[in-house]
């Protein structure tokens, strides 16, 4: 008896939320109450009238039953550094004696970042984490192409500077004379 009774009060305190929902999410979690109980939906029914897969709209109508209201701040948003080794004062401090350097001309080795970080960290720590970790900073890695390199390398043997002693490509097309 006490669960239908608290059916009852789920299903009040349901068509309250569908009156006076204030945003989209909370709409929907009203209908995700409201819909199988009033007019007798399916789940996959309800999920089709409010626009959601199935599950969604199981894990909406669960969160209700439970006291969760959508949108409401009670639950902390998606997203953010969840599994951060440090935060970003303490990486900022870790990196910027390198990034200094660099930014003055220097060389930032990659390697010697790692070796710092693992001992700030006290553990070791995947090349492809410092990587992310030096991008989120503002660093990025420049180096010269091979093409630009090989260019490089045959100017200064040439001893010619000028751009129209570069090679150039091969011209196509047929030419304006038919050959004999």
């Amino acid at each position: 008896m006490a669960r239908t009774a608290r059916g009852a009060d789920s299903l009040e305190s349901a068509r309250q939320m569908l009156a006076g929902a204030q945003t989209a999410e909370q709409l929907r979690q009203a209908q995700a109450v409201v819909l199988p109980l009033d007019y007798g939906l399916s789940l996959e029914q309800t999920a089709q009238v409010i626009g959601r897969s199935p599950a969604w709209t199981c894990r909406l109508r669960n969160r209700f039953l439970a006291g969760e209201v959508a949108g409401d701040g009670q639950r902390p948003a998606r997203g953010g550094r969840r599994h951060q080794n440090m935060t970003t004062e303490q990486e900022r401090q870790v990196l910027a004696p390198f990034l200094d350097r660099a930014r003055t001309g220097g060389i930032l080795v990659v390697g010697q970042v790692k070796c710092e970080i693992e001992a700030a960290l006290g553990r070791p720590m995947a090349l492809s984490s410092v990587y992310n970790l030096l991008h989120r900073h503002g660093w990025r890695k420049l180096a010269p192409t091979n093409a630009i390199r090989k260019a490089i390398l045959w100017l200064k043997r040439s001893g010619k500077n000028s751009p129209s002693a570069l090679p150039k490509s091969a011209r196509t097309g047929r030419s304006k004379a038919p050959s004999s």
